[in-house]
């Protein structure tokens, strides 16, 4: 088997897409942020509130990615069979499960002595981290050198950080 045959065959049944993918992650992670500089804009929720806003959230943008991945770029492409179904789908999980630690934090933060806002605040944090952690990740992952790898987390700690001036300008 030559190289570049080797390559198309383990590229999965959706092309050509990078084994280890970080898109998702660092998309949900911006995700979360905003949701919860969204809910606390939008009023006092609930700490049950406030992780299933999280959870519920990443969901819906999972389905909406695997179905524009489906139906956008890979219908004209490829059959659609159950195997590339699932293949998109456990390709665009991490955009759920970078919703994870966010609401994790707004879970554990009573333990942490935290009130309602102190666990917003907290899970705030958290997707911020993790969005710069994924970002890192993914260029590490693509092979880029340290610089890029600083570059990207730089970029994404910016954009973390543009969300968190939104929620001080719209004062908890």
């Amino acid at each position: 088997m030559s190289e570049a045959e080797h390559s198309e065959a383990t590229a999965g049944p959706t092309g050509p897409r990078a084994r280890g993918d970080f898109t998702g992650g660092v998309y949900g992670s911006l995700l979360a942020a905003s949701v919860v500089v969204g809910a606390g804009a939008a009023g006092v929720f609930s700490r049950v509130e406030l992780v299933v806003l999280l959870v519920s959230t990443a969901v819906v943008f999972w389905i909406a990615h695997v179905h524009a991945q489906l139906f956008g770029a890979r219908l004209a492409q490829e059959v659609l069979d159950r195997r590339v179904v699932l293949h998109v789908c456990r390709e665009e999980w991490p955009i759920v499960k970078a919703a994870v630690p966010p609401a994790a934090a707004v879970i554990v933060s009573p333990l942490l002595g935290l009130d309602l806002l102190g666990g917003a605040w907290l899970a705030l944090a958290v997707a911020v981290a993790g969005q710069v952690g994924w970002s890192a990740a993914a260029a590490r992952t693509a092979g880029a050198s340290w610089r890029l790898v600083i570059v990207s987390a730089a970029v994404n700690l910016l954009l973390g950080l543009l969300i968190i001036v939104c929620k001080i300008v719209l004062r908890d």
